[in-house]
């Protein structure tokens, strides 16, 4: 038997409906040890931060169910205290942050008061110090998803003379961190968002050139500048196919819409018209048909990358849009989903 309750946000049908608090049963402290064949952490989490990725596993586990067997806990991103590290490496008391891939597993979801962790599909080191709980929350997803898009585009770009790069949405979450990932290896960059945030990503983030797609056609505006690479942050098929580029990253797809399923299960949608063309795109890339290679990828679980934004990042370059107390969970997904976020919305769980 559990020794206490806790609060966790849980959903048994899509977003926005089936979100709902409830009571949930951590296990005891002692229990941890002996959970499965892998590690398992017992965390008392203190702040949390919003992926559209969160939504979209709400749409695709309860939108295709019609009634789950048992409520699903929600959301990837963490910050938190450890009750018991199990057989981690993390010890009681030790902050810690990180992020899961399976929030829905074993009242994992980081949306809670109290959440145990399968280290088997997630990923987390100790808090910097001088970071807070909402800015170490704010992390882990898009900066691991830019960390692996900049690695994937690395060779392509640094065996270029001209070593440039597209990067469309700049000022999305993940756009942000591959800027200043870019920048950092002596890139050149061009980046596009809205004119609002203009500013942002050409004086803030360091990108050398700018196009504000809700005024400029993007390709046009991309194509003279002559990236050997682009990196896709927001969907579209805009700058697919460019003639100097040698490589097309993309975390999103064809699709645009931030309720469904981005990243590589876009391959795999048999519902869905982009699949075959991606496919093609895939295909002809991989066996040399045609000079841009072309992929739909997910972040690398890498426990060095994480560790390497502690390195790497200064606080005032964790861009958090805004914080929301941990009853407010509705309101947050609710800015997460205008799409107007500038920076990760993080939910303060306590204290």
């Amino acid at each position: 038997m559990a020794t206490f309750d806790a609060r966790a946000w849980t959903y048994t049908s899509g977003y926005p409906s089936g979100l709902a608090l409830t009571i949930t049963q951590p296990p005891r402290a002692n229990e941890i040890k002996g959970l499965g064949t892998t590690a398992h952490m017992l965390v008392k989490l203190k702040a949390c931060a919003l992926n559209p990725v969160d939504i979209q596993m709400m749409n695709h586990m309860g939108g295709y169910v019609s009634s789950l067997s048992r409520p699903k806990t929600c959301v990837c991103d963490f910050s938190g205290t450890i009750i018991a590290g199990g057989r981690t490496g993390f010890i009681q008391h030790e902050d810690v942050f990180g992020l899961t891939l399976k929030p829905y597993d074993e009242a994992g979801g980081a949306l809670a008061e109290m959440a145990q962790f399968n280290m088997a599909n997630t990923v987390a080191v100790k808090k910097p110090k001088d970071w807070t709980h909402e800015q170490a929350a704010a992390i882990p997803l898009v900066w691991l998803t830019a960390r692996t898009c900049i690695e994937n585009v690395a060779d392509a770009v640094q065996e270029s003379t001209s070593k440039r790069v597209a990067i469309l949405g700049g000022s999305s979450a993940v756009g942000m961190y591959a800027i200043l990932l870019a920048k950092r290896r002596g890139w050149k960059v061009i980046t596009t968002s809205s004119g609002k945030n203009r500013a942002f990503v050409t004086e803030t983030l360091g990108a050398d050139e700018h196009c504000d797609y809700t005024k400029q056609d993007v390709r046009a505006a991309v194509h003279p500048f002559y990236p050997v690479a682009v990196i896709d942050c927001v969907g579209g098929t805009e700058c697919v196919g460019l003639p100097s580029s040698k490589r097309y990253v993309t975390i999103v797809g064809d699709k645009t819409s931030r309720t469904s399923m981005g990243g590589p299960y876009t391959y795999y949608n048999p519902f869905s018209y982009h699949t075959p063309i991606q496919w093609v795109r895939w295909v002809r890339g991989y066996m040399g048909w045609s000079q841009e290679k072309y992929d739909v990828i997910i972040l690398e679980m890498k426990t060095e990358w994480l560790e390497e934004a502690k390195t790497t990042l200064t606080p005032d370059q964790i861009f958090v849009d805004s914080v929301f107390g941990f009853e407010e969970a509705k309101a947050a997904f609710e800015r997460l989903n205008t799409g107007r976020a500038r920076g990760k919305v993080v939910i303060k769980i306590q204290d």
